[in-house]
């Protein structure tokens, strides 16, 4: 049994607790609903950026005494950058509530931004994404992006490129800061065992010099995608990206989606699992995911193999796509996914955090919790002709390909 409240302080911003009786931790986020898409392309990976900035410390905080703070209680604290929001959240044992929300107020609103610090992060995040860059199957699922929303900010990585991150200044951040995260734009959520009002009266407190109001951000949706490439990389395996567009995040057709996936790529039983992997053996990493924006999507598919393979993993990828469009799913599929999507997604929300991190997206992407019956209940209710709508929608055009390895 759980109780989420939602209270909205006079600054503008918006606390959410859900009380989770006989939890041990307590769960506390902070989602700043401004992403990589609201960026301008001068400051490409700005969000990124002040994301890392803010663990370098607040005018009464070191960055070693933030961590050890954390690391003294047994929790831990991070964060991470999105094409439409930023969050950050700590998960410590219940008597340490206190300390989390606290420390997340401090940085959240009183950041130092030091000149130094900015000029030695700029050096740990140029490291983040040449790490990136070694990694095959990071620049193709990257690339395929950028050829989905081709000259877009959706397009664009949120850790930003080597010469933008080098170019973006301290004085860059400091007005990203001071522009986006206000009370407005901000969502606060916990989970755990204790009392709605007594959440409400430490965060008000803990977030009380937040500035207040909100930017309002101007979004536009993205036009046509692009085509596919190849991309020649010293690599073992060749890496192959498959798809195209997909559903906005409140297309009616997103749970039907959700069941297509699952039976497309989305699991064990999956049919690009079986046929590639377990019927033929030609890879060991197969599989295909969707992911929603506030006006647009993506169905991608990915597998990696040997060089010798990589064209008949590539045209087994298309058949299982046209084997879809033309043939739909059978009964027993429709079952298994709706089974799977509904009980994995019951199990998660059995971890604090992942409580947070429900009800903190959902209030800063669309405005509102949906209770967790219904959502159960939407993919219950998916049936062969939703699933026949969805199919349509994101098959209707030649699939994008991408591919990364020792290609000709």
């Amino acid at each position: 049994m759980s109780d989420l409240r939602i209270t909205t302080l006079d600054s503008g911003l918006t606390v959410a607790t859900e009380r989770v009786p006989g939890t041990l931790s307590v769960a506390t986020g902070v989602w700043v609903g401004v992403g990589s898409r609201d960026e301008d392309e001068r400051v490409w990976g700005v969000s990124h950026f002040l994301e890392h900035l803010l663990f370098k410390g607040t005018d009464t905080r070191s960055a070693q005494q933030i961590a050890r703070g954390v690391d003294r209680r047994g929790g831990d604290f991070n964060a991470f950058t999105s094409r439409e929001y930023t969050a950050y959240y700590c998960r410590l044992p219940v008597r340490h509530a206190d300390h989390g929300i606290e420390l997340l107020g401090d940085v959240l609103t009183r950041p130092a931004l030091r000149h130094d610090d900015v000029e030695a992060e700029r050096t740990v995040i140029l490291e983040e994404l040449a790490m990136d860059d070694d990694a095959p199957d990071d620049v193709a699922l990257r690339t395929f992006g950028s050829r989905v929303f081709s000259g877009h900010p959706l397009g664009r990585d949120p850790g930003g490129d080597r010469s933008h991150v080098q170019a973006i200044t301290a004085d860059d951040v400091r007005a990203f800061f001071e522009q986006h995260y206000r009370a407005g734009a901000m969502v606060v959520a916990t989970a755990g065992p204790l009392e709605h009002d007594d959440m409400v009266r430490q965060i008000e407190t803990a977030f009380a010099s937040v500035a207040t109001g909100a930017v309002p951000l101007e979004r536009q949706a993205p036009g046509d995608p692009g085509h596919g490439c190849t991309v020649r990389d010293e690599s073992e395996q060749v890496h192959i990206v498959m798809g195209g567009r997909g559903l906005a995040r409140g297309d009616d057709r997103r749970e039907a989606l959700d069941v297509m996936n699952h039976v497309l790529g989305g699991g064990l039983s999956s049919r690009l699992f079986e046929e590639i992997r377990e019927q033929r053996g030609l890879v060991y990493t197969v599989y295909s995911a969707v992911a929603s924006f506030a006006d647009a999507g993506v169905v991608q598919l990915y597998a990696g193999t040997q060089p010798e393979h990589a064209e008949e993993v590539e045209h087994l990828m298309r058949t299982e796509l046209d084997r879809l469009a033309t043939g739909g799913i059978t009964d027993e599929e429709l079952e298994v996914a709706v089974g799977y999507l509904t009980g994995s997604f019951e199990m998660g929300l059995e971890d604090t955090g992942a409580r947070v991190a429900r009800n903190a997206t959902l209030l800063t992407t669309t405005g509102a919790v949906r209770p967790i019956d219904e959502q159960v209940a939407r993919w219950a209710a998916v049936d062969h002709d939703a699933v026949g709508a969805a199919i349509a929608a994101v098959t209707a055009d030649e699939p994008i390909v991408v591919t990364v390895g020792p290609v000709a």
